[in-house]
């Protein structure tokens, strides 16, 4: 019961730079330990360094303190295991794409590319414009298809 309480809260927490994203959508919830009256809350960076990690934890503990019968929580942000996005859920994405941000790309294997489909018209004639973006977790590309230019996430690969 408290720990779908604490789920619910953290759902309604948004990514400061994507706000209509959760960190839950994002996968960044590692592990929820609910003891007597603290609660200690394990969190995945989604990159090193980002510059949004004391707004998510001062976000957190302000939604989660106020459930009742919370006294203390302690949000800590962990390394291992690294966030990958793997971790964002099929809702995250589809947030993602609403944002006009293009979920994480995919691998292929074969070629050893990632691939990026546009979240506009969802073409994978896309190209990187530039590696650096608006924040360092994300990248511009363009489609060729649609002619816009949007934002990706990065793959984890290049964030490490």
């Amino acid at each position: 019961m408290m720990r779908d309480k604490i789920i619910e809260a953290l759902q309604a927490v948004k990514d400061p730079e994507i706000d209509s994203v959760s960190i839950i959508e994002l996968g960044m919830l590692e592990k929820l330990e609910i003891e007597a009256d603290t609660i200690l809350i394990k969190l995945l960076p989604t990159f090193m360094g980002c510059p949004a990690l004391d707004i998510i934890k001062n976000n957190v503990v302000k939604a989660v303190s106020s459930i009742d019968g919370v006294e203390k929580v302690d949000v800590k942000f962990i390394f291992h295991p690294p966030w990958t996005s793997d971790r964002v859920t099929d809702l995250g994405r589809e947030k993602l794409k609403e944002f006009g941000i293009a979920p994480p790309p995919r691998h292929i294997a074969e070629t050893g590319e990632w691939q990026a489909d546009c979240p506009y018209c969802g073409s994978t004639y896309t190209t990187m414009e530039n590696l650096f973006g608006p924040t360092a977790c994300r990248s511009i590309l363009y489609c060729k298809s649609c002619k816009n230019p949007f934002e990706a996430m990065k793959p984890v690969s290049t964030l490490m």
